[in-house]
């Protein structure tokens, strides 16, 4: 796997793919600045060494059209605080008007390039479109993890016009290294935790995991689709009737796997989907009629917590309860709670996957588990096995 640390960017122009791909309020301010921080490294170890960098990224969905809304002109004066370095913008991203601003740009330089996406040609993966985009730099620097599961001609086919000169920047080489761990080389017991609404969201990963780990934690909605196909009375509770076959094929399959698959034993339940609602803990398979499971029970987090704590490599997707309401956010603030101790312990510990890490922003889990993964999509994709094209591209 080469890295932006194989290479000396001396008098060179890296061109980076970056996920700039950030979050603006209605004046055009960014409101997340984490992606801009995951690059910052990247372009940090360029400008060291002695050369310059070419920034490329999408913002939005303009549709090959130019959208002033979707500039990122708006957001490079956030580029330039979180860097620490003035970064200058260019009005295109390929042509007359992008290779000029390159040949002005001297070494410690950063430039911005506009959308990608202002031309239909980027999600196409269009062979032209690379090499032109390909002609603006001298080595390329895939950093951009969100992207990594799309075959665009920014993120794949530029790396095919540049020999040995492709490597991944720091934030995508951690990314891999993480997934990696988890999936391949981490010490064991092996932990996932799996929490969502949906098993049918979550089967492939669910497949292709059992043959890497020692402990399978199911939470969330998830749950209540597992506790009807064993005979259990869920009440109002969410549940995809028609993925109860699947469930128990998976528990077999774990099963002969020798996977130990721990499912909550009660839970909170409660007569209404609101933070007032009325609210009792019973046994997970004796929901009442009119009541639903949505969070995690006392005597369900005490079983995970021994599971967690005993664990020495952790995957976390998906919370186990509806923590955006703070009645049910109980569980999810408590598995962050046995993922950070069992991390202090010396386990390693991955998050990805939308809500699982919004949950670990939310309240502050961020900095005490070993790794916050940077892209949704990317993430599952390489958790149900997939090979990722924007990795492929380089890795070879």
């Amino acid at each position: 796997m080469k890295t932006i640390n194989d290479f000396n960017f001396d008098n060179k122009k890296a061109l980076i793919r970056v996920d700039f791909n950030v979050p603006l309020d209605a004046e055009f301010n960014v409101t997340d600045i984490n992606r801009i921080e995951a690059a910052k490294p990247t372009i940090i170890k360029v400008l060291e060494d002695g050369g310059s960098a070419i920034l490329m990224s999408h913002l939005g969905r303009p549709k090959g059209e130019r959208n002033s809304d979707m500039s990122l002109k708006h957001i490079c004066d956030k580029v330039s605080e979180v860097i620490g370095v003035q970064v200058k913008f260019v009005e295109d991203c390929v042509g007359e008007v992008a290779e000029q601003a390159v040949a002005n740009l001297k070494s410690g330089e950063v430039l911005l390039l506009e959308n990608l996406r202002y031309y239909s040609e980027e999600t196409s993966g269009d062979k032209e479109f690379a090499e032109k985009l390909s002609k603006l730099g001298d080595v390329y620097v895939n950093d951009a993890f969100g992207t990594a599961h799309r075959a665009h001609a920014s993120t794949t086919v530029v790396a095919q016009f540049f020999g040995e000169n492709k490597c991944f920047g720091s934030l995508l080489a951690k990314e891999i290294e993480s997934i990696d761990k988890v999936m391949q080389t981490g010490d064991k017991p092996v932990t996932a935790i799996l929490g969502g609404s949906k098993v049918s969201s979550k089967i492939t990963i669910i497949e292709n995991i059992l043959d890497k780990v020692d402990h399978l934690i199911i939470g969330g909605g998830m749950t209540y689709t597992f506790i009807k196909a064993q005979g259990g009375k869920v009440g109002n509770s969410i549940c995809e009737d028609d993925k109860m076959e699947l469930a128990l094929d998976i528990l077999k399959q774990a099963k002969a796997k020798g996977v130990e698959v721990h499912i909550p034993v009660d839970v909170l339940a409660a007569d209404d989907f609101n933070k007032d609602a009325n609210t009792q803990v019973v046994d997970v398979k004796a929901i009442p009629d009119g009541w639903e499971g949505l969070d995690a029970g006392p005597k369900t987090l005490e079983n995970f917590k021994e599971v967690i704590l005993k664990s020495k490599t952790i995957l976390w997707n998906g919370p186990v309860g509806v923590f955006e309401i703070e009645t049910f956010a109980n569980g999810t603030i408590s598995i962050g709670n046995f993922i950070d101790e069992a991390t202090q312990n010396g386990a390693f510990s991955l998050v990805g996957g939308g809500d699982s890490v919004a949950a670990v922003k939310q309240f502050g889990f961020e900095n005490k588990v070993s790794y916050v993964s940077t892209g949704g999509g990317a993430m599952l994709e390489s958790l149900e096995g997939k090979t990722l094209p924007g990795i492929a591209a380089i890795a070879g």
